[in-house]
């Protein structure tokens, strides 16, 4: 595992650097000028209107994360800990993030966990050494929380660059879920 403090200095500085980049050439999200676009690394934000320690939750509470991301899920918060969600908990090993584990945590600031694609990237991906890898950072914005979500860990075939486009979608449709679940 990771030394938690190394790695929570690695991922604050790597998050810095990518805001400062975001800022320098006027773009909302988070696209790093260091890496180009092909850089086959998914960026997203969400401004949510919740403090940090509530947009933290709805990623590690089993019962927050079910209103927004999966049906099922099983999450473990500490370091080793289980991140499984179940999008067909009838058949666990399809469409799920079944054996993912969380490899970084802190409370309230950022969460990085393993991730396993679905059934139609399965083959591929999640028999991938490493498998493909999420942080997310949760920065206080005035009253609310800007939650910005780095996704790595994409190779550069052709297969692998149709995965990596389904699970920005995915993300995409799932913050937006995320967003109008915390508005309420």
């Amino acid at each position: 595992m990771y030394s938690t403090s190394l790695f929570t200095f690695l991922t604050i500085a790597f998050a810095g650097l990518l805001a400062l980049a975001a800022e320098s050439d006027g773009q909302q999200g988070l696209r790093s000028t260091i890496a180009p676009v092909e850089d086959k690394i998914i960026h997203l934000t969400v401004d949510l209107p919740v403090t940090p320690q509530r947009a933290f939750a709805y990623f590690t509470d089993n019962k927050l994360l079910e209103t927004w991301l999966a049906p099922v899920a099983q999450v473990e918060t500490k370091v080793g800990g289980r991140f499984e969600l179940f999008w067909e908990p009838a058949v666990r090993e399809n469409n799920s993030t079944i054996g993912c584990r969380i490899t970084a945590i802190e409370s309230g600031q950022f969460l990085s966990f393993q991730w396993r694609s679905p059934r139609q990237f399965k083959s591929f991906a999640n028999n991938a050494d490493p498998l493909t890898h999420v942080v997310v950072f949760f920065v206080q914005e005035g009253k609310g929380t800007r939650v910005n979500l780095v996704h790595s860990g994409w190779r550069s075939s052709a297969e692998w660059e149709e995965a990596r486009k389904w699970q920005e979608q995915a993300w995409s449709a799932a913050f937006s879920d995320l967003q109008r679940r915390a508005s309420l």
